[in-house]
């Protein structure tokens, strides 16, 4: 991609260079620069202290808390775990594939997630919906106004399904990874991505907190991902499961017996199918079939008769699916982006209805 991701200024600073360090820039008395270099040794022994088991490279800012404040920050050994790295990776090349057309290109998620501009787009692209937020912000209360409203639409997503929320406007905004990392699992998982995340992900965290005026640090371990389905909902066991998992033998003769049937309507638009696993993934074929065997044409406006992305194909799906509830069949358990995905059983748990109800037609 050529262009430059859209991307709002950042209100903090970078971490800076040792000639350009952060005592340098505050300057005055030297008796306040002795005041800060003690917090910051206070906060370097209080990290290093005894039942402590490793030594975490912090900032001055990390030290200079208010009263009852905590700051949180990653053990570096966590950081170069190869799991925690790899859930980065996976989580940051969704996010561009996603926004592909966007021409946004993420590089760093705390970066470039925390103002609410890339998460605007990103939730906007995957619920299929448009927010009423201000499209770019430099101020920060611009920037957190518009985190709270894209937050309250993810939560409204993720609430109703279990999720726990863990994060919010002030993390996002002040840069937690965990937090972000937290947001984008959830998302990724309730959306279905087209990703696999690493399993079992977890990092040691550091908590520093200010207790009558005095740093105390506690390590804690953060659980970022266990197993893909933990996050999945489980679905009542049928007979595909029974199939797949026990008579895979049989699986060939159920496939050929549904291609037979669809090959038999489609067959009338020229259309031929060959692989179950890939011809229905873009709802193409789905949309045209509901038409067949209800004996309508559907307007080609309904529908993205040549989908380019993974949102059009979806949607091609779900408006399948809406035409069969309309046609009397009971809401496919299948989620369109499962077949999407080119989820084999849920392809085939969509076109076996298909086939119980319209097996007879002709």
């Amino acid at each position: 991609m050529s262009a430059a991701p859209v991307r709002s200024p950042t209100l903090r600073p970078h971490r800076m260079k040792k000639e350009e360090s952060f005592l340098g820039k505050l300057g005055g008395t030297l008796a306040r620069k002795k005041k800060v270099s003690d917090l910051q040794e206070e906060g370097k022994n209080a990290i290093n202290a005894p039942m402590n088991p490793s030594t975490v490279d912090i900032h001055p800012e990390d030290t200079l808390l208010e009263e009852n404040e905590e700051r949180t920050m990653i053990d570096p050994n966590s950081k170069e775990d190869p799991k925690f790295k790899e859930l980065i990776k996976v989580l940051i090349d969704w996010i561009n594939d996603v926004l592909v057309e966007e021409r946004i290109i993420v590089k760093q998620l705390e970066e470039d997630l925390y103002d609410g501009q890339v998460l605007q787009k990103l939730l906007e692209k995957l619920a299929d919906r448009k927010l009423n937020v201000a499209e770019v912000t430099q101020s920060e209360i611009g920037q957190k106004q518009k985190l709270q409203t894209v937050l309250e639409a993810v939560h409204d997503l993720l609430r109703p399904h279990g999720w726990t929320i863990k994060w919010n406007v002030d993390s996002i905004h002040g840069k937690n990874l965990i937090s972000i990392l937290h947001l984008l699992v959830a998302l990724a998982m309730h959306f279905r991505a087209p990703i696999r995340l690493p399993e079992h992900v977890s990092v040691q965290v550091v908590v520093v907190r200010k207790r009558e005026g005095l740093l105390q640090t506690t390590h804690v371990s953060e659980e970022l991902t266990t197993t893909t389905d933990f996050f999945s909902p489980k679905p009542e066991r049928d007979a595909f499961d029974t199939l797949f998992d026990h008579a895979p033998d049989k699986l060939s003769v159920v496939k050929k017996s549904l291609i037979t049937f669809v090959n038999k309507h489609l067959n009338k638009l020229n259309l031929e199918v060959t692989e179950l696993e890939t011809q229905f993934a873009d709802g193409v074929y789905l949309v045209l079939l509901m038409g067949l065997l209800e004996d309508y044409f559907v307007p080609l406006h309904n529908f993205y008769l040549t989908p380019e992305s993974f949102d059009q194909k979806v949607h091609n799906v779900s408006f399948a699916f809406e035409l069969m509830q309309d046609g009397g069949l009971k809401k496919p358990k299948a989620r369109p982006e499962d077949v999407v995905n080119l989820d084999l059983k849920s392809t085939l748990r969509v076109l076996y209805n298909l086939f119980t109800k319209y097996k007879n037609v002709e």
